[in-house]
């Protein structure tokens, strides 16, 4: 039985934004939708101190490489979807035991 373990680093920008506190709402928010609409393993990974750029890690563990690639690319679309904050990278790997 084949294990594989995709990983999606999404470097995002919040225009408008003016406090931390606005952030990390946009944030959790995007998380929260992220982990029950498509059962991921989500977190803010990096630039917590910063008012208009988050970077936000998602996991996905299954046994097909192709599921995991389409579980990805839709929770990558489903963040663009919610125009909530502007994708500016995103950087994904495929690890496969």
């Amino acid at each position: 039985m084949a294990m594989v373990v995709g990983i999606a680093k999404l470097s995002l920008r919040l225009h408008g934004n003016q406090s931390l506190k606005g952030k990390r709402k946009v944030i959790k928010s995007i998380c929260e939708r992220l982990r029950q609409r498509f059962n991921l393993a989500v977190a803010e990974t990096d630039a917590q101190d910063l008012w208009q750029a988050a970077e936000v890690g998602i996991v996905a563990v299954g046994n097909e490489g192709r599921y995991i690639e389409s579980k990805l690319d839709k929770a990558i679309n489903f963040v663009e979807d919610t125009q909530l904050a502007e994708i500016v990278a995103v950087q994904r790997e495929l690890i496969h035991f």
